[in-house]
């Protein structure tokens, strides 16, 4: 995997390739097989978006991967790609590209939405500026606005050789995963860990402990993987959960996530090695 080094200030000399993570209505621009436009081939490594006739609305420094400046950009909707070029939902990315890319393609998307979502002063509406760090500051009250990460907690629950796997009304196809939310202001981990899983299965859990973390920028959160044991209840569904289930290791449904696209698999993962002993 390529080493990501992150900087908010660019380097003085724009002149040599760079990686651009250029969107447009949150899709990135990728090079595709034209005979295949669902086969990346790979992320433009070009001097500016210009050299793709591609005229760029903003633009921000990420870093630089293995030594190499990557860029952020956003782009009108409107412009026409050339045959080998298209605009997809990043999460294909996954398994098409360098793991180093895709984690700086995301972190493109958070910086992206950021700066976009952050023109103007929440408290004077002054015009803002940007700070020396990943910061935009008002040059008339000196608010400071850095980029906001929205906390979320998503958790493996076991029930001795079985997982508890269930299904969202947002994700349609029959998919199964963990179950997961968002940290309510006030709240430690745990106590989300414990509040969501009763709030969505009505059902109580213990031994809450923390796995590993994983940015998901759909749109900005941090993933807090923890795992848990069922303590007691009975599986009641709330609106968003349309569906939940206990699952041994060798039941699994066929449509849940892998170990190599987000820690809800590798979750599952783990579930499986521990209980299989494989």
């Amino acid at each position: 995997m390529l080493n990501f080094n992150a900087e908010a200030t660019a380097p003085a000399d724009h002149n040599q390739p760079a990686w651009w993570f250029v969107f447009s209505q949150r899709k990135l621009l990728v090079l595709v097989n034209p005979e295949n436009r669902r086969q990346i081939t790979g992320i433009p490594k070009i001097k500016s978006p210009a050299e793709l006739n591609i005229p760029s609305t903003q633009h921000n420094f990420l870093g630089e991967l293995d030594g190499v400046a990557c860029w952020v950009a956003e782009v009108d909707e409107r412009i026409e790609l050339a045959e080998d070029q298209s605009f997809v939902n990043p999460r294909f990315l996954f398994g098409q590209v360098d793991e180093g890319l895709r984690r700086v393609a995301f972190k493109a998307i958070f910086v992206n939405d950021w700066d976009r979502n952050n023109q103007y002063c929440g408290h004077c509406s002054a015009k803002m500026d940007y700070g020396t760090d990943r910061s935009k500051v008002c040059p008339e009250c000196k608010l400071t606005r850095y980029a906001r990460i929205s906390p979320a907690v998503i958790m493996m629950v076991r029930n001795g050789d079985k997982i508890l796997l269930g299904q969202n009304k947002r994700h349609p196809g029959g998919f199964w995963s963990i179950l997961a939310g968002f940290v309510d202001p006030g709240e430690n981990l745990e106590e989300t860990v414990a509040r969501e899983v009763m709030e969505e299965v009505g059902l109580k859990v213990k031994n809450i402990k923390y796995y590993g973390s994983e940015a998901w920028p759909f749109p900005d959160s941090l993933m807090l993987g923890f795992t848990c044991d069922y303590e007691s209840g009975e599986i009641v569904l709330e609106d968003e959960i349309i569906n939940a289930e206990w699952f041994a290791a060798d039941e699994l449904p066929e449509n849940i996530p892998t170990s190599d696209i987000s820690i809800a698999g590798r979750l599952i993962e783990q579930f499986v090695a521990e209980t299989t002993g494989s």
